[in-house]
């Protein structure tokens, strides 16, 4: 019999199955293998125990997908320490991640050591961007590598996007919900009010754009996404209350 999986183990398992698409997941799956190997389980108890993880989101419930039928405790424990408390999963997966590899964090990572400078704020800028990278990590994923309003699907020109800013939503700053993938000109666009997404999931665009509706650009990027739906994720759907505080505080009408 199977070795049972430790707390670590576990804690990278729900690491693993924020950062994959959950229908895409399998054994055969790149980075369920990486991640096997990682914690020295096979990738199909690797990808078995992401379904286990799959069965306790509400979300997935909420769309039919009810992923695997039994699972264990340490599962539900693991699920309800960090579910909901995102800045804690990201750091200290990351830390088991990185001590299973026998490297410090910033190896394990590929984080230019020379970026930061000693002492504290080294260690407090380390933990932001091992934080920031989770969080790119999980949007992306949850999106199925896809702009929610384009439909764009090149990783490197996609952007995990607060709803909330960063610099307005300290208790937000990791919550998936607070997310949104979008492509470069309209995360812009929606970082400085000129479009945002309505409660029903809706893209507005403001008014601010629609005064130069005679340049070409303006409405073929913006003007003619007014009423659009946007592409949801298959989980962690943006919360209506931070789209109603980036409709009432942050755009422009």
């Amino acid at each position: 019999m199977a070795n049972n999986w430790s707390r670590e183990e576990t804690i990278v398992a729900f690491n693993v199955y924020c950062k994959i698409p959950f229908q895409a997941s399998s054994s055969r799956h790149p980075d369920v293998i990486k991640y096997a190997n990682i914690i020295g389980r096979s990738p199909a108890a690797l990808n078995m125990e992401i379904g286990n993880f799959g069965r306790l989101d509400p979300a997935l419930r909420e769309r039919g997908i009810t992923g695997l039928v039994h699972g264990r405790k340490l599962e539900e424990i693991v699920w309800n320490e960090f579910h909901g408390n995102w800045s804690e999963l990201a750091f200290e997966s990351e830390c088991f991640i990185a001590n299973m590899q026998n490297k410090q964090l910033e190896e394990s990572l590929n984080i230019e050591v020379l970026e930061f400078p000693e002492g504290k704020d080294r260690k407090a800028m380390l933990k932001t961007r091992i934080k920031q990278s989770f969080f790119r990590s999980t949007i992306l994923a949850s999106y199925q590598y896809k702009c929610c309003i384009s439909g764009l699907s090149i990783p490197e020109l996609l952007i995990a996007s607060h709803i909330i800013p960063w610099s307005q939503c300290k208790k937000e700053r990791l919550n998936p919900k607070n997310g949104l993938c979008l492509n470069p000109i309209h995360d812009k666009a929606f970082d400085k009010g000129y479009l945002t997404i309505t409660a029903d999931y809706k893209v507005q665009i403001s008014q601010y754009l629609k005064d130069v509706e005679h340049d070409k650009a303006v409405v073929e990027f913006f003007i003619k996404l007014e009423g659009v739906s946007i592409n949801l994720p298959n989980r962690f759907l943006p919360s209506k209350e931070n789209l109603s505080y980036h409709h009432e505080k942050v755009f422009i009408q």
